[in-house]
């Protein structure tokens, strides 16, 4: 066993800053750490850990529905005679460390919350042979009974990490590189659905810290200079918009943006809530380029929103929609269209309200259920509610109403292909939309640009159109519970199949056109420029 070596196996669509974090502490003890792609497929990781022969392999468990996934690997690793301990970390893993551990037998222990320091120190006990059971912020097995040890409090300076290791800069656009970059942790928020503000609250310490400007600054220059990176994408539950002392730090760190080297030549995106969306300090995010917002609107009814502890209301997001338009700057949005509150009434409420901020093409429109994850006030609900069905890797809930559900589903597999997966049209369309704020920032002067972006958005209107008409054509057959709408149903499934490809192939049609007039070189369409 090597006494350097280290190996995390994780998802690697973005840089994965959880890990990234983790392996700076870690690089600064001297170990040698390397991130396995979980992607590449069992035989592939277990060859690079044989090879690596690591002190202890960690699992990045990002999303709980990739737990027997995980559980498998565990398995597959332990049988072809790898003994190095395992260990695994994320949100469900640290919510419900008992169950995941019963769930993945040869896992040796859970990092539980924050690992930056838990894992430095298990690697100083390993690397020294001494008993890693006693270091706090673990979970572990004993005879079957479910050991934890003490809670490690929150990084209360996250100026005091180093930057995050990054293994490649793979997300390009037109050839301009693009990386991920946090700027806080945490979430004061409590929405029902989401695990983030439960995640912080447990262990001691403020449920959100923030970096100081100008140490963000710092790595933005440093990742400027040194990796070419021109587009930052803040991964930040909520940017810094929510109180006056959010605010204050957002209005400094502008001014830190503008002082710098990188003053006029770099682009960002944000997430944020739709009441922290006003006029004065988005203009000047702007002008400071700020050129795309997600915003989580999730439901476009009261009674949604609610549900979800959203606490705002439907006219906050309409207003913060028109504001992001009316500065030009490009939105998305979170929005699930069925919640545990949905019937056939509230999901139709939802279509009109979709129609209204994006019928015209701004952004395309998602298909999505509210899901009851682990360490939610919303699967707390369910479980006293006596809803709660599926299993760990797919957490799920009945609808109240037979009609609901057995619409759902026929919508499940009409939309399927329409929103999932990278290829989707759905994704596909996203990425246009994302190249056309490319083209906007870095190459306003391509000929043809304004043409493109009205075709684009008209594709995306149509898509939008079409989406709702099905959701709207199909509900009355649902609500009228008839036995003898089968064919009729077939022939909207069949319907909708032929519009989605018509406008997959104009999409493509208009990208190929767009820039082979414009005379891109290709390789900088396909986004392999180094």
């Amino acid at each position: 066993m090597s006494a350097r070596n280290v190996a995390f196996v994780a998802f690697q669509d973005q840089p994965n800053l959880g890990i990234g974090y983790l392996a700076s502490v870690l690089a600064d003890e001297g170990f040698q750490v390397e991130v396995l792609d979980y992607r590449k497929g069992f035989e592939s990781i277990l060859e690079r850990v044989r090879e690596l022969d690591p002190l202890f392999i960690g699992l990045s468990v990002i999303f709980q529905h990739y737990t027997p996934d995980f559980a498998n690997l565990v398995a597959h690793l332990r049988e072809n005679g790898i003994t190095c301990p395992i260990c695994a970390g994320g949100h469900y893993p640290s919510l419900e460390s008992g169950t995941c551990l019963k769930e993945m037998p040869g896992l040796d222990f859970i990092v539980r919350f924050e690992g930056e320091q838990t894992l430095l120190e298990i690697a100083r006990q390993l690397r020294s042979g001494r008993n890693w059971r006693s270091v706090p912020g673990i979970a572990y097995l004993n005879d079957g009974t479910v050991v934890e040890t003490p809670l490690r409090p929150l990084i209360p300076d996250l100026d005091s990490l180093p930057f995050p290791t990054r293994w490649g800069f793979d997300l390009n656009c037109l050839g301009i590189r693009a990386t991920s970059i946090l700027a806080s942790r945490g979430c004061p928020r409590n929405c029902s659905f989401c695990s983030i503000r439960m995640f912080y609250s447990i262990p001691p310490g403020p449920v959100r810290r923030t970096r100081t400007p100008e140490n963000v600054i710092a790595e933005m220059e440093q990742l400027y200079r040194d990796q070419k990176v021109r587009i930052f994408l803040f991964q930040d539950d909520d940017f810094s918009l929510m109180s006056k002392r959010d605010r204050a730090w957002t209005w400094r760190f502008l001014d830190c943006l503008d002082r710098s080297e990188m003053k006029g030549n770099v682009a960002w995106k944000i997430s944020c809530r739709s009441d922290e969306v006003e006029p004065e300090i988005f203009t000047a995010m702007r002008d400071a380029g700020l050129m795309f917002t997600y915003l989580g609107i999730e439901s476009g009814h009261e009674a949604g929103l609610r549900v979800l502890n959203k606490n705002i209301t439907v006219a906050q997001n309409l207003q913060a929609v028109k504001v992001l338009k009316t500065l030009g700057i490009s939105l998305d949005f979170g929005f699930m269209l069925f919640d545990p509150s949905s019937t056939i009434d509230r999901v139709l409420k939802n279509t009109r309200f979709v129609k209204r901020i994006c019928g015209d093409g701004s952004a395309p429109v998602s298909f999505a259920k509210t899901l009851p994850y682990a360490g939610t006030d919303l699967e707390s609900q369910m479980k006293k509610e006596g809803r709660l069905r599926g299993d760990v890797g797919a957490p799920d809930y009945s609808f109240l109403d037979r009609r609901t559900e057995e619409w759902f589903e026929y919508l499940c597999e009409v939309f399927y292909p329409w929103v999932y997966g990278g290829q989707s049209l759905q994704a596909q369309l996203r990425w246009a939309a994302f190249e056309m704020d490319v083209l906007d920032r870095f190459y306003a002067h391509a000929p043809g640009l304004e043409e493109h972006k009205k075709r684009v958005h008209f594709l995306t209107h149509w898509y939008n159109e079409i989406y709702c008409r099905i959701i709207e054509d199909s509900s009355s057959y649902f609500r009228a519970s008839r036995p003898d709408t089968s064919q009729a149903l077939a022939g909207i499934r069949s319907a909708s199949e032929q519009q989605r490809n018509w406008i997959e192939d104009q999409l493509a049609i208009q990208r190929r056109d767009f820039f082979t007039d414009a005379k891109f070189p290709l390789e900088i369409v396909l986004g392999n420029v180094a």
